[in-house]
């Protein structure tokens, strides 16, 4: 069952799945929900506490005197200004210790981990928990890349890691050989709603996620759910090609559902370090 789990809160689904499956197990859970990027509906009926992003210092007096053991963080968070943050005290002191303003997101991260663990806090990724999100090689659906396709997963897949290794984006889209759109600190959505307008016409295009070559594993990996599939079909993308063994597929079944509707594949595929 495990000692108590913090659960670190963002948006999306991903949060109300990690505290549905630990309530399956018996597991005791205390959530941290941050104001404006915490869906409310994910912490209803479960022991938690409402911050905002810039009280690290309140952050980690609240999940001590929860009794947390473990900490995990799951979700989309949406960085926010040095102003809007309004950072107390503490989280002053991290982002002059870690030089943040100079960090891309996984830099952050990496950053964030570190810190919470000299607190004495153990960090585990939600793949700990959610093993059966982790994408499986192959296709998911009813649909299958052509071959031009997978020319686009290939290409995708080194301009993916390209942009990763300058930790910038995990995803990238791909059209006829050629890169349309890459992601920035918006996301996914984001990515996709552009590639809405600069889609070159024809069948095809992909989109391929991968996980960033100095990834910190435990926080960020790539993720996608039933949404990906409807803003790749709103994109006029032919489909989706993830990093097996390091992607969460969130609600697998309502993926294949609407990507085959909407014809579109969805397939992971293996990428060599």
């Amino acid at each position: 069952m495990g000692p108590k789990l913090g659960i670190i809160a963002g948006g999306g689904e991903l949060p109300a799945r990690l505290i549905e499956v630990c309530r399956g197990d018996g597991r005791e859970v205390f959530v941290l929900a941050f104001e404006g990027q915490t869906d409310p509906a994910t912490i209803e009926g479960v022991d938690h506490a409402w911050i905002r992003l810039g009280q690290g210092g309140s952050a980690l007096e609240v999940l001590r005197v929860a009794g947390v053991a473990e900490l995990v963080m799951v979700g989309s968070i949406e960085r926010p200004s040095f102003k809007a943050l309004r950072p107390d005290l503490r989280t002053v002191r991290f982002f002059t210790k870690a030089g943040v303003k100079s960090l891309g997101d996984d830099g952050l991260l990496s950053a964030v981990v570190a810190e919470i663990e000299e607190e004495g806090f153990r960090v585990i990724g939600p793949d700990d928990i959610l093993k059966d999100l982790v994408a499986p090689p192959g296709c998911y659906g009813s649909v299958e890349p052509d071959e031009q396709a997978r020319r686009d997963i290939e290409r995708g897949v080194a301009a993916a890691k390209a942009l990763g290794a300058k930790d910038e984006g995990q995803a990238v889209v791909v059209h006829r050989d050629t890169v349309l759109e890459v992601e920035t600190a918006e996301g996914t959505d984001a990515l996709l709603r552009r590639c809405a307008e600069l889609h070159r016409g024809g069948p095809g295009g992909v989109l391929v996620k991968v996980r960033k070559p100095q990834q910190e594993t435990r926080v960020d990996l790539p993720t996608i759910g039933p949404q990906t599939v409807v803003g790749a079909a709103a994109a006029g993308l032919g489909g989706i090609a993830v990093e097996a063994g390091w992607t969460l597929v969130v609600d697998r079944p309502a993926v294949v559902r609407k990507a085959d509707a909407a014809g579109l594949f969805v397939i992971g595929v293996e990428v060599p370090a």
